[in-house]
């Protein structure tokens, strides 16, 4: 298998835009279109205030993540006290709006797609030493932002190089 590219990836406004469609057909009122309708939402908020600065296409892909890191976070921090109140409901309709915006974040490269990603580095940036380790991980962040992990990934270049 090839260099992994995420630009054939369809960008996380249109996955959420595609998922949200399905959510109203299937549930309009349901946990997962009502979370989506909020991060639309947001999403939207976040375009104006980009148009505003001159970014005319609006908010891209990394701004979207922060976003959905945020909404997280806030629904973590609002499940915590919920829970430490009692009010077990409220915090699961917060784990539950969790799972659906972390569906759209994304997940740390592992395993052998780690593997893949460390082996086209080497390769691409020719490295064949110890040394090279700091402009790897260099070049894995640019190419997977978000997805690299520091310790697996320094772990696996260590193993390729060493």
């Amino acid at each position: 298998m090839g260099q992994l590219d995420q630009t054939t990836l369809p960008t996380i406004r249109k996955r959420i835009c595609d998922t949200l469609t399905a959510a109203e057909l299937a549930a309009p009122n349901g946990v997962q279109a009502q979370t989506l309708r909020l991060i639309k939402c947001a999403m939207s908020d976040r375009d104006v205030s980009a148009r505003s600065r001159g970014e005319c296409a609006g908010c891209d892909d990394t701004d979207i993540q922060k976003l959905l890191a945020t909404m997280v976070a806030q629904r973590e921090v609002s499940a915590r006290e919920y829970s430490d109140a009692g009010r077990i409901s409220d915090a699961e309709r917060e784990q539950d709006e969790i799972e659906v915006i972390d569906a759209f974040l994304p997940k740390p490269l592992q395993g052998e797609a780690l593997s893949e990603a460390v082996a086209a580095v080497i390769v691409d940036l020719e490295a064949s030493r110890l040394k090279d380790i700091g402009r790897c991980m260099t070049a894995l962040r640019e190419r997977f932002p978000d997805q690299i992990e520091c310790g697996s990934a320094g772990k696996v270049l260590r193993m390729a190089l060493g």
